[in-house]
Formats: C-alpha cells, sequence, structure tokens
C-alpha cells in the first residue's frame, strides 16, 4: 500500500471534503481517471469511507485487452479493488460515442452498490466541451448547464469533483508524482465532435482569449443556477396539470400558461414517464395541433418509440404498442401463463398466498380472442348486460389500449372479461370463489411483460 499523505494534496486540497459514502471511481487508465483515483486513493478520510474503481471494457480498440491490465495493475499499486466490465456496445441507432456512452453508463448502473458514489473524472476543460457542443446544437438552459458536480444516478450519484479544475493542472500532478496513463488514439481523431472542439477550435480561442475554458465554464454554473429556479417553478405548475391518474396531463390547464413555460412542463413530464427526450418538432406540434384541435379528435406525435396522444382533452404519453391481429384468437386453461402476439401476458394467480381452495386452470378451456365489435356483458351488481364499447368508454379506456384488449369467452359464447379490469358478474364469482385473480400484464418497452401493471391504468 503506498504511504498516503507522503506528497501535499496540492491542487486537491479541501476539493474531496464533501464526499459521501464508499467511492467507485470510474477507471479508463487515461490521465484524467488516473490522476482522480491517485488522488483519492492517498486521502486518508476518503478510504476511511471505502474505494474502489471500476473499468468498462468496451472491445472497440485493439488494445482493449491490455488497458484493462494496465488498470489492473495501476489499482493493485493503490491497493484499491478493481472491476472490470465487459461490455457489448450496440451501434444500432447512436454514433459511436454515443453508443459506448451508452454501455458504459449501463456498466456504471449496475456496479454501483446502494451505498456508494460513482466519481466521475471531467474537468473544467471538458465543461467548456460540453457548454460549446450543447450551444452548437441550439440546447436551452438544461443542456447549456452542461455537467453537474452532482446528480442522481441508479439508485445513487454521481459526484464530479474535478469540474473547477483544468486539465493543465491534473497533467502537472501527474508528472510530479511519476504517474503513468494510457494514451487512447481515438482521443486524437478529428472527425468526433469533440475531438475537434479540443484540438482545432479551443486552442484558436485561447490564443485570443486565454481564460475561454473558465468563461465558459462559468456561463454553465450561471445557467445551472438560472434552470434551478425554473425547475422549482416547473414542479409546482406540474403538479397543477397532473391528473390523478399520474400519467396524464390537463390540457384544461396547460392552455392557461405561456407557450414557453408549456414546452418546459411537458419536457419534464416526459423526462418522468422515462421516455426518450421530446424534440423540438413534439413541442412545435402540440402547439400547432393538439392543443387546438376539436374536443373529439385524437391527434399524436410519435419519436423514438414513443408516442404523444391527445385523447378527452388530456395529454397521454407512453411507448408505442401494437394491437392485437383483429382474427387472433387463442384457447387457454389458465394452468400456464398465455403469452399474447403483442407482448402481453394473461395469468391466473392466487388472491392470498396461503390460499387452498380453487384449482389454477379452467374446464374447459376459455377462448380469449380481440375484439371485433357488439361485445355485450353483464357486470356486477347489474339485471342486464351493457355494451363492452359503453363501457369502455365510461371508464376511460382510451382507443389505443381497447386494441390490446384481450377479451375471454366461455364454451357458451357469453363474454367472461375485457382484460382484468372488466369481469362479468358470474366470472367475478367463480374467481372469487376460488380465491383466484386474473392479471393482463402489460409488455414493457423490452418487450417482456411487467408484473404488477394493468393495461387499463
Amino acid at each position: 500500500m503506498p504511504a498516503r499523505g507522503a506528497l501535499p494534496a496540492g491542487p486537491f486540497a479541501g476539493l474531496f471534503d464533501d464526499a459521501r459514502g464508499p467511492l467507485l471511481v470510474g477507471f479508463s487508465g487515461g490521465l484524467d481517471s488516473t490522476v482522480l483515483l491517485h488522488a483519492l486513493a492517498t486521502n486518508d478520510r476518503v478510504r476511511t469511507h471505502g474505494l474502489r474503481a471500476l473499468h468498462v471494457h468496451h472491445g472497440l480498440h485493439a488494445d482493449a485487452d491490455a488497458w484493462a491490465t494496465h488498470c489492473e495493475h495501476a489499482c493493485a499499486a493503490l491497493d484499491v479493488p478493481l472491476t472490470v466490465a465487459r461490455v457489448d456496445v450496440a451501434m444500432e441507432g447512436h454514433g459511436p460515442e454515443a453508443a459506448a456512452r451508452v454501455a458504459r453508463h449501463a456498466a456504471f448502473a449496475e456496479v454501483l452498490h446502494e451505498d456508494e458514489v460513482l466519481v466521475l473524472a471531467h474537468h473544467r476543460d471538458d465543461q467548456a466541451e460540453t457548454f460549446l457542443l450543447r450551444a452548437l446544437r441550439g440546447s436551452g438552459v438544461e443542456g447549456l448547464r452542461a455537467m453537474r458536480r452532482w446528480r442522481p444516478f441508479a439508485h445513487g450519484w454521481v459526484w464530479r469533483p474535478l469540474l473547477d479544475v483544468p486539465r493543465a493542472t491534473l497533467l502537472d500532478y501527474a508528472s510530479q508524482r511519476g504517474l503513468r496513463w494510457i494514451d487512447d488514439p481515438s482521443n486524437a481523431d478529428a472527425t468526433f465532435d469533440r475531438n475537434f472542439l479540443r484540438h482545432a477550435m479551443l486552442p484558436l480561442l485561447r490564443e485570443r482569449w486565454p481564460h475561454a475554458d473558465a468563461a465558459f465554464a462559468t456561463s454553465a454554473a450561471l445557467q445551472a443556477e438560472a434552470a434551478a429556479l425554473l425547475e422549482g417553478e416547473d414542479a409546482a405548475l406540474f403538479a397543477q396539470a397532473r391528473t390523478a391518474a399520474g400519467d396524464t396531463l390537463d390540457l384544461q390547464v396547460l392552455r392557461t400558461w405561456p407557450a414557453a413555460r408549456r414546452a418546459r412542463v411537458l419536457r419534464r413530464w416526459i423526462d418522468q414517464l422515462g421516455l426518450p427526450p421530446l424534440p423540438a418538432r413534439g413541442i412545435a406540434c402540440i402547439e400547432a395541433e393538439l392543443l387546438p384541435s376539436r374536443h373529439d379528435a385524437e391527434p399524436r406525435f410519435a419519436w423514438s418509440g414513443a408516442v404523444l396522444r391527445k385523447w378527452r382533452d388530456r395529454l397521454h404519453a407512453g411507448r408505442g404498442r401494437v394491437p392485437l391481429p383483429p382474427d387472433w384468437e387463442a384457447s387457454w386453461d389458465g394452468h400456464a401463463p398465455l403469452a399474447l402476439p403483442t407482448g402481453d401476458v394473461l395469468l391466473l394467480e392466487r388472491e392470498s398466498a396461503d390460499a387452498v381452495r380453487g384449482t389454477l386452470a379452467f374446464d374447459p378451456p376459455l377462448r380469449v380472442a380481440a375484439r371485433r365489435g357488439g361485445e355485450r356483458i353483464r357486470l356486477p351488481g347489474r339485471t342486464h348486460s351493457h355494451a363492452l364499447k359503453h363501457v369502455l368508454q365510461d371508464r376511460d379506456v382510451p382507443p389505443w389500449t381497447r386494441e390490446r384488449l384481450p377479451l375471454l369467452w366461455d364454451a357458451d359464447g357469453d363474454l367472461l372479461a375485457a382484460g382484468d379490469r372488466i369481469v362479468s358478474a358470474g366470472f367475478a364469482d367463480r374467481l372469487r370463489a376460488g380465491d383466484l385473480r386474473l392479471e393482463w400484464r402489460v409488455a414493457s418497452s423490452a418487450g417482456h411483460a411487467s408484473a404488477g401493471s394493468s393495461a387499463l391504468d
């Protein structure tokens, strides 16, 4: 183990004072993360709370194995445990940089423990580059605040303690201490936007404005302050527009606000739903088509596998989902889950864990089919049947959910259930007598059924 405190902390004095609990360092083996890991490993206060490192092996370069070995040796010299995570970089829909970043962040999220903080080595030069890249993409306040020192991540936090430190300081630190690091040749490839800024544009700007990096970083910090103020107002207005269902917005409330405020609340809503960021053309579509449309109109906007719709003076958003084929049907005895063509699943479960009554099967089997129109069902507490169409309307089931709705029929041709929330009187009694529960589990975005979720929610 190296002698701790043998060299003064120098530029990092007090920099790690707000460390929270055990730390996981994202360690590429490059200059930045090498300096960060060394500075943390030689800090007694940090070591008492726990320190380990993670190297993500992307497998994109011929020397990737050698880089992982270098990181293992560097961590062994500092007595820091290292995890090497090998990832598959999926290029579909991404450029090489973005695809590697997605894979890397997924590895970070998987390896990070519940009580750990992920520490990354981004510095002031990185912040300046990020600010410029986002400005060139036309970003607003949220984008121009660039990288945050602290932000939530996975089930913990990301911490970037070096954001105010220029790269030149890191280089001096490493040189004075004889540290060795990896030089990734891809960092010199000017076909990547960030590298072009780093090697061509920023040096030119520094010739005329020597403090350009600091100025860009300061601008990012000011944007972060403005974003924090706006977020407080956004949260209050978002609470006003959000309906009791939680996943829709009230258009009557949205219409009372200026367009710029609406756009901020809409983006906040989409982010909280875990959907891809809403593009500018989506905001334009909402303003031009969804907001002024007739009450009975059902306009929509689709992007990146997600879709936003107007229905009954509310905005609905979610992943795009396919309907049941209109001529599809299957026989189901309830003994095993029934996979539907949409990726959804029907299953029969015990209502209580200690139940001993009933059987997890239907005899004779039921017929499961898509809606075809004209169906009728007799609900509990009613003396006559109702058109299923009217029941779905009364219960605010949107049209795109109705298209996925599996109907359960008995051998006599009586409709027993539509999904798991609309159940006939006789079938409800039958399930209750057997202490059973019917579930319609909706496929997640990954195509697997989501446990505990109802398609009518």
